[in-house]
């Protein structure tokens, strides 16, 4: 049998083509499918039909209700009884109003007549104390009257619902709309009031109550309508089209409208109050639910409502219900806010959430004054609330991928963000035409007493109050404030501000923080007993075993409702009379040293105590500390990074405020454990704020450690002593890491490559200067592959120079190579009388073109630089050189000269001021470093700042003087500086305005043109792996001493000599004998720098050479004791010394301390 049919079947016998089994059963269920279709489609026809028909029917009917109606009510023979009311009157309007008005959504003028000819009759029955007329004595009657009653009351509610809903939407001229809403409101607040029904009686009053209480209770439910529609009415309020009314009457309605919608809204809260004779409590939670989801979502709720209803709003039977729901249904809550907000069209996703609205109006309820906060409501339920809310707002922004974008970018340059295209629309958000913004609903929480009155509920353990509406024995409800809490708070707040604000972003928060005595001094001791248990000093007794026994997984604390242990009084009076009662003007002048090597109570711990300071808890980086622990490092470290801008050293190293020495050992190696670990992992974007804000905390205090050295180095190196790649490992994993990501952002660039851009203290100064000349060698490979570089003396560049103009000439064919200066330079020197000098240049000549012209710009006199007024007498942009010919582009081409001697390894023997390297590795310079700078306006300042009295005696102004040529100039510090007294009040603001001035904005241009020049041949990932001391050690080498046998090792000898020969061993046992300033004078003699290169002479290019100079001495001269009169010079361009072969040790010793002292070299040959 043919196998191709052996699967085959015949459907209708061997005539009939055959089809195989698989294509049988695949048009069984087509045809299967295809039938069932057709049901259902003749199924849903049907239904549609019937709907139709009923609808069709219902409207039929209705219509003529109605006409029987208005019939009815046009008769001037009827009897308003309460039984022909609900009978005659409320059961066909019910019915008619429902399918002609409520289904189709719209109310017609006809529809607004019947209304309200029924809501009058109503009124008018239930103000009747005739219990026969008063419809309300049915509630009372019997059972199916009662029923009745109900049903219809309900259907009143929600019809008076529907219409407040339509209130000003479908008329804009017709105000009948607005009469009408008015008396249905006042219908259904009459309705749902004991104290308006007139027929009550002592021995009704307990089933009335009960039926009062049932329509409440389905008031504030969601079937009545009732929170929707006054949402709706509400946000209509503050379209300027609905106020445009004329006359009072209108004017007063609508006021009565919001007056009953406002009433209506927090009745079902109130009824607990009113009805004292209730078998029952009534419920509220329900309504609480729609008055948190509906009512506290609308935007600018409390600036659309007039003032009169604020304390209504405020009371604390509204807001502790709510606060409770939210706290017991917040994932309910907040799922239906996430589809409300799906639901409205046109939501876009840059706009608040409602969740976001309902953070700003719970603030502005509970907190807009500083009575209403103490008086009116629960503080411990408020802060949770609020947390629970900023949380899920922060949650919902990090969802939106764009968002995510805009607030790394933001968070990683907070102190220099500008207006961001994304961001700033959030915190725009205005209200109407004001210029009140989104922001301005959360200031409350930047106010000095909102903290305090936190921190003092949390002294006293305050416990949650409003627990009437919930059984009082359940423990679960009872709510306690502590310190965590608080700090879960603002850390919230830090980010929205940051988020919504990113112009002046989390600055008034932060403000408020530092400055509040104790709290930061509070947060730090609830770290320290976490992270560093039992509170030792480190001492020589301490137990270094015991200090990190206690690190676990939980940090210390594992619940968010800890007790907070008692603040220190001592500490917060200490800090506050340090930050706002400052006094002794004569502290200015103190003269700092290194406070690390005799710190008060402290002994310095050498390189066998490195783990002392790699802080256990803290290894794993975030991943390894609980939720509760990360907020407070967030909070911690991005309100002491504020602090320290403002802490100068006097208040930090004097009077040790807010901390000790000790206790800022203890913060440096905590950011320093917690930072490394954290970017030798991947870090998450949750864990973003937290690493930001650490990142810049210990930066500021490293930074604060190189001016004064207040902590041991071996802090620094202890958490990467056992983890350390090797340099050229290191070097080669960051330069791939970085090859595709941006450079200055942290979190991209996983494992090594943050550490080394981030913390490259962790390194040791030596490494960093390895991986430095790593990263050189290895661009030099890759321009080599690229063809940049084929070969000796290929594409290298030919200038020539004037001795008398090297700076000039050098600017003119240089500066615009840019990048290509890194290829080779060959130098030709023309001399003095114009003659080219003789002579190849085989790298000595572009050495000695380097050296010179850095000689030359760098001189005080040539107007570019000058020196500063301190003893170091270091180099800083000339402010007058703005107005030189080229000046600024003059600066851009030392910064080319100064890389292109970093990226050949030649040495300059010049030393830049800490300020000026500070703008070169892109780092704010701050009060501080003035010191190094003017020390005498230095001390002024801090005059100032200290000065007991009125410093208005002082006559200052927001204007600094400037001189240059001759003439002076006055530069405002702000804008209408000149008009702008310094007062006790300001002058703080004086003071940092002078300091950045003069560490900022008056050398930004030079820094800023220098900094273009230095980055065309250096990148400035490299430059970050230094601080500003250790940079001018790159440039010019390593200490104020040579290491002579470093230097024998590494010396090459020609013209005869060699390491054996009597002159050379003359020559260092002389060298020995020098002075650490004469040996530095020697080695500037022959090289043109005066240090040592960093690691070594080996790496000293070209090669310290000593070359044979032979003087032959007569025989007489010889025997007359007499030796070579010939002076030793040298060529400093090849780093040679040509020593004459001295016979006596003390003729050598004369010869070079005569030529070193000279100030000449190649001229003595």
């Amino acid at each position: 049998m043919d196998p191709a049919r052996k699967y085959q079947v015949s459907l209708r016998g061997a005539s009939v083509k055959e089809i195989s089994r698989e294509a049988l059963l695949e048009k069984v269920s087509q045809e299967r499918e295809l039938r069932n279709y057709a049901r259902r489609a003749t199924a849903a026809a049907i239904f549609t039909q019937s709907v139709w028909r009923c609808y069709y029917v219902k409207k039929k009917v209705a219509i003529k209700l109605l006409g029987e109606w208005e019939t009815v009510m046009n008769s001037q023979a009827v009897v308003l009884t309460a039984t022909w009311i609900s009978g005659s009157l409320l059961r066909p309007f019910l019915f008619f109003i429902t399918c002609l008005s409520i289904q189709r959504q719209k109310i017609s003028p006809r529809d607004i007549e019947c209304m309200q000819s029924c809501f009058k009759i109503l009124l008018e029955s239930i103000n009747s104390k005739d219990s026969r007329k008063n419809v309300c004595s049915l509630a009372v009657g019997t059972l199916e009257e009662r029923r009745t009653w109900t049903y219809q009351a309900k259907k009143l509610i929600s019809l008076c619902s529907f219409i407040l809903s339509e209130c000003d939407k479908s008329y804009p001229v017709d105000q009948r709309i607005v009469v009408l809403t008015s008396i249905a409101l006042r219908l259904v607040v009459v309705l749902t009031d004991v104290k308006g029904w007139k027929c009550i009686s002592d021995d009704t009053i307990q089933e009335v109550d009960m039926a009062v209480k049932d329509l409440v209770q389905f008031m504030g439910s969601c079937h009545s309508g009732l929170y929707i529609s006054i949402r709706r009415y509400f946000e209509k309020l503050s379209v300027p089209s609905s106020y445009q009314v004329n006359s009072t009457v209108q004017k007063d309605d609508r006021f009565l409208i919001t007056a009953s919608a406002v009433t209506l809204a927090v009745r079902p809260f109130h009824m607990i109050d009113h009805i004292v004779v209730s078998p029952g409590p009534v419920d509220v939670h329900s309504a609480a639910e729609q008055y948190c989801l509906l009512l506290l979502t609308i935007p600018w709720l409390l600036q659309r409502l007039p003032a009169v209803f604020m304390p209504a709003l405020k009371h604390k039977s509204i807001m502790s219900p709510c606060f409770q729901v939210l706290l017991i249904l917040r994932d309910k809550i907040f799922k239906e806010m996430q589809e409300m907000d799906q639901l409205e069209k046109h939501l876009s996703p840059k706009e608040i959430p409602s969740v976001g609205w309902a953070l700003a109006n719970i603030m502005c309820l509970a907190a807009g004054s500083e009575n209403d906060f103490v008086n009116s409501m629960d503080c411990a339920s408020y802060v949770q609330v609020v947390i629970t809310l900023a949380e899920n707002l922060l949650t919902q922004f990090d969802r939106v991928e764009f968002m995510k974008n805009e607030y790394q970018d933001l968070q990683g340059n907070t102190e220099t963000s500008a207006a961001r295209i994304g961001a700033v629309s959030y915190g725009e958000t205005s209200c109407g035409s004001s210029k009140m913004t989104y922001m301005d609903l959360l200031r409350p929480v930047c106010q000095r007493w909102h903290l305090v009155k936190l921190l003092e509920i949390a002294k006293t353990d305050a416990s949650f109050h409003g627990t009437e509406t919930l059984p009082k024995n359940d423990s679960k409800y009872i709510v306690k404030l502590d310190l965590l809490d608080i700090a879960y708070f603002y850390s919230y707040m830090l980010r929205i501000f940051s988020l919504f604000n990113p112009v002046v972003g989390s600055f008034p928060v932060l403000n408020l923080l530092s400055f509040t005595p104790g709290y930061l001094v509070d947060l730090w001791g609830q770290l320290e007993n976490s992270i560093f248990p039992g509170n030792g000093h480190f001492s020589e007794d301490n137990n270094v075993s015991t200090s990190r026994s206690s690190g676990n997984k939980k940090d210390g604390i594992s619940e968010r409702k800890q007790k907070q242990k008692q603040i220190n009084k001592d500490g917060s009076n200490k800090f506050f009379n340090a930050l706002h009662k400052l006094t002794g003007k004569s502290q200015a002048g103190v003269n700092y040293t290194d406070n690390y090597d005799d710190p008060p109570t402290t002994v310095q711990l050498g390189e066998e105590s490195s783990d002392f300071w790699d802080v256990q808890p803290l290894r794993r980086g975030p991943l390894g500390i609980s939720k509760d622990m990360s907020c407070l490092l967030h909070l911690f470290c991005a309100t002491y990074s504020h602090l320290l801008l403002v802490l100068d050293d006097i208040e930090f190293y004097e009077k040790q405020v807010p901390f000790t020495l000790e206790q800022q050992r203890r913060i440096a190696s905590m950011l320093n454990t917690l930072v490394y670990n954290s970017l030798n992992q991947s870090i998450g974007h949750q864990n973003r704020p937290l690493m930001d804000s650490a990142i810049r905390c210990l930066h500021l205090i490293y930074e604060r450690d190189c001016r004064h050295r207040f902590c041991p180095p071996v802090l620094w190196l202890s958490p990467a002593k056992e983890s350390r790649l090797p340099v050229a490992v290191a070097a080669r994993t960051h330069e791939v890491l970085s090859a595709n990501t941006k450079s200055d952002d942290v979190s991209a660039v996983p494992s090594i490559g943050s550490v080394i851009t981030t913390t490259p203290h962790v390194f040791p100064f030596e490494e960093r200067v390895e991986m430095f000349r790593e990263f050189i060698g290895m661009d030099k490979v890759s321009r080599k592959m690229a063809g940049e570089v084929t070969g000796p003396g290929s594409r290298s560049i030919e200038i020539v120079v004037r001795r008398g103009h090297i700076v000039e000439d050098g600017f003119r064919q240089l500066n615009s190579l840019g990048s290509r200066l890194k290829s080779p330079i060959h130098v030709s020197f023309v001399s003095e009388c114009g003659l080219p000098e003789a002579g190849l240049d085989y790298g000595g000549l572009s050495k000695e073109f380097l050296t010179d012209i850095s000689k030359s710009a760098f001189s005080p006199e040539y107007g570019l630089f000058s020196q500063t007024s301190t003893s170091e007498g270091l180099l800083v942009p000339n402010a007058a050189a703005r107005y030189l010919e080229n000046g600024i582009q003059m600066f851009e081409f030392l910064g080319r000269v100064v890389g292109k001697a970093l990226y050949e390894g030649i040495l300059l023997d010049y030393t830049f001021s800490h300020v000026f390297v500070q703008k070169l590795l892109g780092r704010y310079s701050f009060l501080d470093e003035l010191s190094t700078l003017d020390p005498e306006l230095y001390r002024n300042l801090m005059y100032a700042k200290h000065y007991e009295g009125d410093i208005k005696e002082l006559c200052l102004d927001f204007t600094v003087t400037e001189e240059s040529f001759g003439k002076h100039r006055v530069i405002e510090l702000k804008p209408g500086g000149k008009d702008t007294s310094v007062t006790n009040e300001n002058k703080m603001q004086y003071v940092h305005a002078m300091a950045d001035y003069k560490l900022n904005r008056q050398i930004l241009p030079f820094s800023n043109a220098f900094y273009r020049g230095l980055t065309d041949l250096i990148q400035p990932s490299w430059l970050k792996l230094f601080n500003a001391s250790e940079f001018n050690q790159l440039l010019s080498g390593g200490n104020h001493d040579i290491d002579i046998d470093d230097l024998r090792n590494n010396t090459k000898y020609t013209g005869g000599y060699s390491e054996g020969s009597r002159t050379i061993k003359l020559f260092w046992e002389v060298i020995e004998g020098f002075e650490p300033k004469e040996r530095c004078m020697l080695l500037k003699f022959v090289t043109s720098c005066s240090r040592a290169p960093l690691l070594g002479f080996k790496h000293l290019q070209p090669s310290f050479t000593i070359h044979k100079v032979a003087c032959d001495s007569s025989l007489w001269a010889a025997i007359g004791g007499q030796d070579v009169e010939r002076l030793p010079s040298a060529s400093t361009c090849y780093n040679t010394l040509k020593l004459p072969t001295y016979k006596r040790s003390s003729t050598m010793r004369t010869k070079l301390l005569y030529a070193i002292n000279s100030n000449a070299g190649f001229e003595l040959s």
